[in-house]
C-alpha cells in the first residue's frame, strides 16, 4: 500500500481495533460540551458493535478510586476483559505499558479512539498512536469536554494532526460493510435501532 493512501481502505472488522479511554463516572460528571446522555450511548453502541463482530477492544481507566471504575454497560460487552487502570497517572492512556500492550498484541494499525475529555485524555491518547505510526479514527460523537470550546479545539487540534473524524453510525455500517452481512440484525436490533438511526427505525 502506498504511503498516504491507508486512510482510502475501509475499516473492517479484521483491519481495526476499538480503544476506549476513561469512560468513568466522574468524568462525565464534568461534561459540559453535549449532552451526556448522548455521548454515553455513542460509546456504549460502538462498543456493542465491536463485540457483536468480534472488533477487539482495549479500555483503559484513570485513577478508578477517584474517578469510579469504567461504566459498568460497556465492560461487562467484554467479560473476562480487563479494564487497564492506568500505573501511571498520565492522560495519556498509552504512556500506560498494560494499556500499550493491549494494543500491540492486537497487531492492527487501524485505531478508532473516543474519549473523555476531548482535548486531555483523547487527544494525547490519539496523538500519542499517531506518533507511533498508527492511522487513527477519532469517533467524535462519543467524546466530551468541560466546555463546547475545549471539545471542538480538541477534535480541531487532532484532526490538524492527522486524526481521521468518524462518528458511530458510519463506524458500524463501515465495519458492518453491507446487508448481507451475517450479523446485519443483530446490528439493526441491538445498534443500529437503539441509537435512533433511521436505518434501524426503518428495518428493525
Amino acid at each position: 500500500m502506498e504511503k498516504g493512501t491507508g486512510n482510502l481502505e475501509l475499516l473492517s472488522d479484521r483491519n481495526s481495533v476499538l480503544v476506549l479511554v476513561d469512560f468513568q463516572p466522574a468524568m462525565f460528571a464534568g461534561v459540559g460540551s453535549g449532552d451526556k446522555t448522548i455521548i454515553k450511548h455513542a460509546a456504549y453502541c460502538a462498543a456493542k458493535a465491536a463485540a457483536i463482530l468480534s472488533v477487539p477492544v482495549v479500555l483503559s481507566a484513570i485513577n478508578p478510586q477517584r474517578n469510579g471504575a469504567f461504566l459498568a454497560e460497556i465492560a461487562r460487552l467484554f467479560p473476562g476483559q480487563e479494564v487497564h487502570s492506568r500505573v501511571v497517572p498520565s492522560f495519556d492512556a498509552f504512556e500506560d505499558e498494560k494499556t500499550w500492550n493491549a494494543l500491540k498484541k492486537t497487531g492492527r494499525k487501524k485505531i478508532v479512539i473516543a474519549g473523555l475529555w476531548t482535548s486531555m485524555c483523547f487527544c494525547y491518547t490519539a496523538l500519542h498512536a499517531l506518533k507511533e505510526g498508527y492511522e487513527v479514527y477519532g469517533l467524535m460523537d462519543a467524546a466530551g469536554d468541560s466546555t463546547r470550546p475545549a471539545h471542538k479545539y480538541g477534535v480541531r487540534r487532532m484532526m490538524q494532526a492527522g486524526v481521521i473524524p468518524i462518528t458511530v453510525e458510519s463506524l458500524v455500517s463501515e465495519w458492518m460493510h453491507d446487508w448481507g452481512n451475517p450479523k446485519s440484525m443483530e446490528l439493526i436490533k441491538e445498534v443500529y435501532s437503539r441509537y435512533g438511526a433511521m436505518l434501524g427505525l426503518g428495518m428493525s
